[in-house]
């Protein structure tokens, strides 16, 4: 199946440009958004009365784009809808961390490396006592960072249209895509972003050809070890007495190769992600791993720091196996909604699990309160469920009805 079908979501959109009013289907639209590209002319989602500016970007083909912070200004059905910043971790990040500086192009604040030095450390010399105090800013992580790569290529939103739909052929695109506006110390993303194509006996030397082209980047130079950033579906690791082997789906040829104690710390700080892959739940679920890596020696990747995101059989990233049950029947009942992605925040309570799309001109706030969550979680989370009046769901209850889907 052509992964172009993954972008029937947007085909009911519609734009006034120029006086008229074009679907996003209309065969017509590319020659229309190529006379306006490089102009003043800004083209208007017509989902809301009145309409909402956008831009029009160009990669493969001509696309019409979300202005910077008006995300909120489109109804909820609409592609171009983004929930409020008081709704994921991703608020507490905009304008520290991620910046939009003009339409298309997006600066994300880090707080870890592109590169490492060569050799030994050399130690420093202790400071001298300045007069000048730097305010702390906020960075983004590992983890939030593969958020916000998931949420700009889509993967946290669903509609029926995206139902068998979904493959690593549509992440693998997807994902470079969202990384193509995206630049992290001023190094475009997509220049040091690798994620697998999908696997092929047949194609075997050709996709092996193409990623050690990707890769090149990691050759040390005066001085210098690059970085590079893998984003893919942990399968295994073969542990030895010193080291570990990490597999990633779909690179079969290729392992990551990781220091047996690092590995450890990994699997005792993540292990309710490990243990959510063999839980009795009924839900298939995947584990994806970003990575950064580095050249150990020709052609072998040594991961310098990795974190993991629990996703579900769709590649809609979960909080926790605790969230499958519900997302699997808004699938199931053919709804539309978006996931709240928790990127660095210290507490997720306060935040939805799932914003239904389809059911008013406003996002409903979808909650889920665990019995094995903590006192304090289960404190917050239902100061939020009774702040808000919103739907939830105790899970040591049956599932409550979900609000009807607007007409």
């Amino acid at each position: 199946m052509s992964e172009d079908v993954y972008e029937t979501e947007s085909e009911g959109q519609r734009f006034a440009i120029r006086g008229g009013v074009f679907m996003a289907s209309d065969p017509g639209l590319q020659e229309l958004l190529a006379a306006i590209h490089d102009t003043a002319e800004r083209p208007r989602c017509l989902c809301v009365p009145g309409g909402v500016e956008m831009y029009v970007a160009r990669h493969r083909r001509y696309v019409v784009k979300r202005m910077p912070e008006t995300g909120g200004d489109h109804h909820p059905s609409c592609p171009s809808y983004e929930p409020e910043g008081a709704f994921s971790g991703l608020g507490e990040l905009v304008g520290d961390a991620v910046l939009e500086p003009e339409p298309g192009r997006t600066e994300l604040r880090v707080n870890f490396p592109w590169t490492r030095m060569a050799g030994p450390s050399v130690a420093r010399g202790e400071a001298a006592p300045s007069s000048e105090i730097a305010v702390p800013r906020r960075r983004m992580s590992l983890r939030a960072v593969m958020h916000f790569l998931f949420e700009r290529a889509g993967f946290n939103r669903w509609t029926p249209a995206m139902a068998g739909r979904r493959n690593q052929g549509v992440l693998h695109k997807y994902l470079v895509a969202a990384a193509s506006e995206i630049e992290v110390k001023g190094i475009p993303l997509a220049d040091r972003l690798y994620v697998p194509e999908p696997f092929s006996e047949g194609a075997k030397a050709d996709i092996a050809k193409r990623r050690r082209e990707k890769l090149a980047i990691l050759q040390p130079h005066d001085g210098q070890a690059p970085l590079a950033l893998v984003v893919g579906e942990f399968k295994a690791c073969d542990r030895t007495d010193h080291a570990c082997r990490i597999w990633i789906r779909h690179m079969p040829d290729t392992p990551l190769l990781m220091p047996a104690r690092s590995w450890e710390q990994m699997a005792r700080v993540h292990a309710p992600m490990l243990e959510a892959r063999d839980a009795d739940s009924g839900h298939r679920v995947r584990l994806m791993m970003a990575a950064l890596i580095r050249a150990r020696r020709e052609f072998t990747y040594e991961i310098d720091t990795a974190s993991l995101m629990l996703v579900s059989a769709n590649w809609i990233p979960l909080e926790g196996i605790h969230e499958s049950p519900l997302l699997d029947e808004l699938v199931s009942r053919q709804r539309r909604f978006l996931k709240p992605l928790r990127y660095d925040a210290l507490h997720t309570a306060v935040f939805p699990s799932v914003l239904l799309l389809d059911a008013g001109p406003q996002p409903i706030p979808l909650h889920i309160l665990s019995p094995f969550a903590g006192a304090k979680e289960r404190a917050a989370k239902e100061r939020a469920i009774a702040t808000a009046g919103a739907w939830a769901w105790r899970m040591d209850q049956p599932m409550p009805e979900l609000p009807a889907l607007a007409s």
